[in-house]
Formats: C-alpha cells, sequence, structure tokens
C-alpha cells in the first residue's frame, strides 16, 4: 500500500500535528535541538538517525493512521480498497511499539511528499469511471464499468443495480424464480418493485416467494450468479436508438398525412399483426386528443401553439373531426371559445394539406409539453 496515496493525502489536516509524547506541535519540536550530533557522540549517545527504525511504506502509512487517531482526528479509511484496509489493519497489529525519532521521520517524509505533491490521480480504473462518468456517453460508462469488473474481480452487483429496470427485466422472464429472487434482493427496492411489478399474474407471486427462499445462499454463490447476470446482459447487443421500434414508427406515421398513415398501417398489420397493434396504440393524431388530453391541459397547448396555425387546425377539424372542436373549445373560458368559433366559421375549410399541416403542428406542440413534464397524455386504450 503506497504511502502516500490519494485517501492517506485526504488524512492531511491543516493544522501541524501535534506530539503525542509532549503536546508540542511537530514544528516546535523540529527546531527543539537541545544536543547537537557531536555532544550526542561525546556523551556516547546515538545519533537521531541511528534510532530511526526503517520502515516499509505500508509501516510509514500505519504510523501515520495511527498519529491521525491518537490526535482524535478521523481518516478516511473506508475509502480504500477492502484488501487495502486489512493490509493496513495488519501492518498495525505487527509494528509495536515506535520511538520518537523513527516517528518524526515518518511525519518530516510524510509532509515534504505532500508539500511537493501538485496533482494525483485515480488508483483504479472503477474510481477513474466514477471521476468522469457525468462526461462519458451512456455507451462508454456501461463500457468502461464492464471492463473495471472484469480486470479486477470487483462486484457485478453495482454494476447491475445501476441498469434500467427496463433492460433488466427481461432476465425474470427466462431464469430460474430462485435467481430471479438473488437479482431482485440486490438491486435496490424501488428498481425490485417496478419490474415485480411488470412480471405476468403467476409468474410474480413465484418470484416473491423465491426470496423466501435466499437466506442460506452463501456469499460465494451470489457473486458467481451476478457475474453471471453481467456476463449474461454484456453481451446483449446494445441499440444505437433511444426509441423503440414502436414508438419511431409511431412518429413517422403521425407526421404522415392522413391517408397515407391508414395506407401504411393497413399494411402493417397484414406483415405482423402484433407490432401493427403496438403501433396502431403509439399514433398520436389530431383524432385521439379528447382520449388522450386531459382538459385541463388544453389551456397550455392553446399557448403553445401559433394563434393562426391553431385556428386553421380548428378550421379543418369542423369538418373532419368536430368533436376535437368541441373537446378543445368546451375546455377554454366561453368568451375565448365564442370568439375563436366564430372566426373558425368563417374561413373556408383550408385544403387537405393545410389543414393536416397545422393538425400536426397542434400535435407536435402537445409532444413537445409533455417531454418537457408540462402535461402527462392519458396512456392509449389496450
Amino acid at each position: 500500500m503506497d504511502m502516500l496515496s490519494d485517501d492517506t493525502e485526504n488524512m492531511a489536516v491543516a493544522g501541524r500535528v501535534k506530539d503525542p509524547l509532549s503536546g508540542a506541535s511537530f514544528s516546535e519540536t523540529q527546531e527543539e535541538e537541545i544536543l547537537g550530533p557531536a555532544a550526542m557522540a561525546i556523551q556516547g549517545l546515538p545519533s537521531r538517525a541511528a534510532r530511526v527504525r526503517p520502515l516499509k511504506p505500508s509501516q510509514k502509512a500505519a504510523v501515520i493512521v495511527r498519529l491521525l487517531l491518537s490526535q482524535g482526528l478521523t481518516p478516511s479509511i473506508d475509502r480504500l480498497p477492502p484488501e487495502h484496509q486489512e493490509t493496513l489493519a495488519l501492518t498495525m497489529s505487527r509494528l509495536g511499539p515506535i520511538n520518537r525519532d523513527t516517528l518524526y521521520a515518518v511525519i518530516r517524509e510524510f509532509a515534504e511528499a505532500l508539500d511537493d505533491l501538485a496533482l494525483t490521480f485515480p488508483s483504479a480504473l472503477p474510481d477513474a469511471v466514477q471521476l468522469l462518468e457525468q462526461h462519458l456517453s451512456p455507451n462508454a460508462a456501461e463500457n468502461l464499468k464492464s471492463k473495471a469488473a472484469a480486470g479486477d474481480g470487483s462486484d457485478p452487483w453495482p454494476i447491475l443495480a445501476a441498469m434500467p429496470a427496463e433492460r433488466l427485466a427481461p432476465l425474470l422472464v427466462h431464469e430460474s424464480a430462485e435467481v430471479c429472487a438473488i437479482l431482485l434482493s440486490k438491486i435496490g427496492v424501488a428498481k425490485a418493485a417496478e419490474i415485480l411489478e411488470g412480471l405476468p399474474e403467476d409468474r410474480a407471486p413465484q418470484v416473491a416467494h423465491a426470496i423466501s427462499l435466499t437466506s442460506t445462499v452463501t456469499p460465494t454463490m451470489v457473486e458467481k450468479i451476478g457475474k453471471a447476470l453481467l456476463k449474461q446482459m454484456q453481451s446483449q447487443p446494445r441499440s444505437v436508438f433511444k426509441a423503440s421500434a414502436v414508438e419511431r414508427v409511431g412518429a413517422m406515421l403521425n407526421a404522415a398525412r392522413g391517408t397515407a398513415r391508414e395506407a401504411i398501417l393497413k399494411g402493417l398489420m397484414e406483415r405482423d399483426a402484433a407490432f401493427g397493434e403496438d403501433v396502431k396504440r403509439a399514433i398520436f393524431t389530431f383524432e385521439h386528443i379528447p382520449r388522450r388530453l386531459d382538459a385541463k391541459d388544453v389551456a397550455k397547448v392553446m399557448r403553445k401553439v401559433d394563434g393562426e396555425t391553431m385556428l386553421t387546425a380548428l378550421a379543418a377539424g369542423l369538418k373532419s373531426c368536430p368533436a376535437v372542436v368541441e373537446f378543445l373549445l368546451g375546455n377554454m373560458s366561453k368568451r375565448l371559445a365564442e370568439q375563436i368559433r366564430e372566426d373558425a366559421n368563417s374561413r373556408e375549410t383550408p385544403r387537405l394539406e393545410e389543414g393536416e399541416a397545422a393538425m400536426n403542428s397542434v400535435i407536435a406542440a402537445i409532444r413537445d409539453l409533455e417531454e418537457a413534464g408540462e402535461l402527462r397524455l392519458i396512456p392509449p386504450e389496450e
């Protein structure tokens, strides 16, 4: 264990360390020279250099830690890797008494090294990843975490626990109930509850009951299971798209013209009925507004959409989807609704392309408000 590791450096304090024997500060004791080397030699006393006990770096670190503890300070020993903590404890148990000159020599070396220290770096890859994580892309961060886990044999469970619930959920479909129980027990209560809620009705009680059977599982077995699950997750190809296929197709069809959207959706249903149904539920068009938009959020949408665009959309909607127009007008002030209705009725019916473009702009505004967290759409009916 390096005497001047990052954590040992953090043990240093702003003031001078006191001499545990005399109570004087180290600087005062260092400057106190009662007998010079020559006088000590005449009196047959050994020089201070001769009385300094040779120590290894790990022993010097133990001396510094013991000195700080004797001063009532709390070194951040828990920040050291577990194997370094064990080495420190074993070293302290074997050091025995340290004379004053050895203590002064260790403190002097430690202080000189700190004075000359300009910059420190993480001592291991996991620490480096933690330092850089917020500046790394998600893929790079996860790859580095995997390399850190594989390189030093560290615990795989923190990496698994950091994965989103939607990535871990598929594991509970294929793995045994006992393995699923261990996984849920190691990833945190909130995330475990989220995954458990999403399981089929017959599977969830089975996995929940298996948790009661995990009390006798050994730490070695838990570690093996964690490494196996992590390896399985790392072998899965990562999608380069943030949104799912259903969401991407649904967004495209949202922006398409009505006739083209219906034709594409019909063909999609013929090719893959299950996927087509999912896309159909993901589609959100102007005619879906009364079923998906909360009445209290109509005012937000009206403020978000340009007035001319909204008038065009409502004028087109008076003919193609009057229920949507009534829903929007019925959830704003009566005076404003009457004014907008009058303006919309006084217009000629917009051309099909113009009307659909205005309606799509309204839908885009609603989606923007949803992404900003200013409203929440009602989930589509199954």
